[in-house]
């Protein structure tokens, strides 16, 4: 595997013009991304593995894009490998998302150019895909993950393109988590698990957020040279 690495300051502008530029490929639905309270976060991360960069928002975009790799995977793997019992409007529903994915995961490995992580060995051994309720389970898992993880990082985001960037993938993220919940549970689409007493979306931090993922990662990612600022 080739290992791409990540370039000072100078393609900050030329990744943003690449961003803006795929944005116009219709990947996610148009939304606000709740920017959550600013705070330093002090929690503990792991030192090994990826790190997404010290390089302000191109570590935010890499944070991302290693959550994608990992949503991408699995949706091709579920479709690949349909879990028994599913019917016809489940199998169309997750051919979606994993599509949705797909397309997120595309759409930040272009935009980010030689700036982007490489790519991402998942590890989903822990995840029956042959039952219903273990690939429902951990769809749930990481689409609640993920959009608290875009909810948690967004006020980490210095420029406004790429937070109104990001609050189009989360909308999509949040539609992905609905249809999950209801599969699971019908009524749980919004229940107080993920919604805060005001009835807002909850967030995780960086550090939170792979401490998931990297539980379905092979390819560990870390954050270890990412400068949190607070404001």
């Amino acid at each position: 595997m080739k290992t791409e690495t990540q370039h000072d300051e100078a393609n900050v502008n030329m990744a943003r013009r690449s961003f803006l530029r795929y944005a116009g490929a219709g990947v996610a639905a148009a939304s606000v991304l709740s920017v959550a309270a600013c705070k330093k976060d002090h929690s503990p991360m792991t030192h090994t593995g990826i790190d997404i960069g010290a390089n302000g928002d191109l570590a935010i975009l890499n944070y991302a894009y290693a959550l994608e790799q990992l949503e991408a995977a699995f949706y091709v793997n579920v479709s690949a490998h349909m879990y028994t019992g599913a019917t016809q409007d489940e199998i169309a529903l997750l051919a979606d998302i994993r599509d949705h994915e797909v397309a997120h995961r595309e759409f930040f490995k272009k935009a980010l150019g030689n700036n982007a992580i490489p790519s991402l060995t998942p590890n989903f051994s822990s995840i029956d895909f042959s039952s219903r309720a273990s690939v429902l389970g951990a769809a749930k898992a990481f689409e609640d993950t993920g959009v608290s993880a875009y909810n948690g990082a967004g006020y980490l985001i210095q420029s406004a393109d790429y937070l109104l960037l990001a609050g189009k993938i989360v909308s999509v993220e949040a539609r992905h988590a609905a249809y999950i919940r209801n599969l699971l549970n019908p009524g749980s689409f919004a229940d107080t698990s993920i919604l805060d007493a005001n009835g807002m979306d909850k967030q995780q931090t960086i550090a939170q957020v792979l401490a998931i993922a990297n539980g379905y990662l092979s390819t560990k990612v870390n954050a270890s040279n990412y400068g949190y600022v607070a404001s």
